[in-house]
């Protein structure tokens, strides 16, 4: 089997007919369905399969133990994301190991498939849960306190899907036997197609976060209300997505973005009591919480110029990632001197980093669009990745 073939056998699986592209969100129908096809796809190579605590699943080759090379990435999805964000790394992952097997190649070192859960947050909010929960870096309490956007609880949907609420949290034991970890990716953002190359290795990743910004106002009567008798939560929401742009545009290589809203109640003849809106920063070095400072200011003023308030909530962060030199360096000999590249998107990969040498491969994608529809590989870049992977599981493994 080839990479772009298993790509092939769950293209159906979670498309959005409403958005385009695909919504696969932790626990939920079409991730449940992938997560069947993963298990059933990795015993098929003769590996043994487990679910962890956390609801990430392992697919082992040869026998646990520590100083294992481990590989893989998520299945899940934003919602109306594209085809290769996640899986592309699950089935090179794959794809991989039955080359491997098919060359006689046997492991010395344990060799782990693995697939993340809630890695977008698409679902509960935080991005990487399943690797945030493995490695401690989100307090267990609150990721099962977690809701959706129907008040579901990430505990509630563990435990329909098997996984016991009670056990999710640091997996220290897990942790431990992961020697080195490799994340296979497409690119997002625009870089190989430029440098003639199908094939990257990570270099560091953009501090970023997430922040939610409650705005809570008045609601009332669209038109019984006077414009001069309003305490309309939308205007000062409206005026932090455009502070949003104008203030980001003055720090050098910032990213930030307003990208979802939600008004409450949401009728078209109401004044909203409440709007909610949720801020993505990104800012090389230090910088992403001086614009989250100056955005909030910005809120702020426009809030009570409007008589609301504003309530700030950081729900996610991540310091700048440099992976692991010594890996990247045997990954750039190994793979012949492909370039090394930076990103801004964030990676299960990136929250390793800090607890075992991590690294990262980029598959080029020819128009850098990602998190979209439109998110796209060449067939050949595809098994390019998938061949260079297997030749870095290989050589760490040997």
């Amino acid at each position: 089997m080839t990479a772009s073939s298993l790509l092939g056998e769950i293209d159906g699986v979670g498309r959005d007919p409403k958005r385009g592209g695909y919504s696969r969100h932790a626990f939920d129908g079409p991730e449940h369905d992938l997560r069947e096809w993963f298990v059933e796809r990795a015993l098929g190579l003769g590996l043994d399969v487990e679910t962890d605590r956390n609801g990430n699943i392992w697919a082992w080759w040869g026998p646990l133990g520590r100083n294992a090379v481990v590989t893989g990435s998520h299945l899940d999805s934003v919602p109306g994301g594209g085809a290769f964000d996640g899986p592309l790394g699950v089935v090179s992952a794959l794809a991989a190991v039955e080359a491997l097997q098919a060359k006689g190649f046997r492991p010395r070192r344990p060799l782990a498939v693995v697939v993340f859960a809630e890695e977008e947050g698409g679902r509960f909010g935080v991005p990487c849960l399943g690797s945030r929960l493995l490695t401690g870096t989100i307090d267990a309490d609150r990721a099962r306190g977690l809701r959706d956007a129907d008040g579901v609880t990430f505990a509630e949907a563990a435990a329909k899907a098997g996984v016991d609420p009670e056990r999710i949290g640091p997996d220290t034991e897990r942790l431990d036997r992961i020697g080195q970890f490799v994340e296979l990716h497409v690119e997002q953002g625009r870089g190989l197609i430029d440098l003639g190359a199908p094939v990257a290795v990570g270099s560091t990743v953009i501090a970023h976060g997430r922040w939610r910004f409650s705005f809570s106002g008045q609601g009332n009567h669209a038109g019984a209300t006077l414009l001069t008798d309003r305490a309309d939560p939308m205007l000062p929401a409206a005026e932090t997505v455009t502070a949003v742009r104008r203030l980001a545009a003055k720090v050098p290589d910032a990213r930030a973005t307003v990208g979802r809203l939600v008004p409450t109640p949401g009728g078209t003849n109401v004044i909203a009591s409440t709007v909610d809106l949720w801020l993505d920063a990104r800012v090389p070095g230090e910088g992403t919480p001086g614009l989250v400072a100056e955005i909030s200011r910005a809120a702020s003023e426009a809030a009570a110029a409007e008589g609301c308030r504003v309530a700030v909530t950081r729900e996610s962060y991540s310091d700048d990632v440099v992976f692991d030199d010594g890996l990247r360096r045997d990954l750039g000999e190994w793979l012949g001197g492909p370039p090394e590249l930076p990103t801004g998107a964030g990676h299960d990969a990136a929250i390793l980093a800090g607890f075992v040498p991590a690294g990262m491969l980029y598959v080029r994608n020819p128009t850098g669009i990602s998190h979209s529809p439109e998110e796209f590989a060449e067939a050949e870049d595809v098994e390019a990745g998938a061949t260079a992977l297997a030749t870095v599981l290989e050589r760490l493994a040997q």
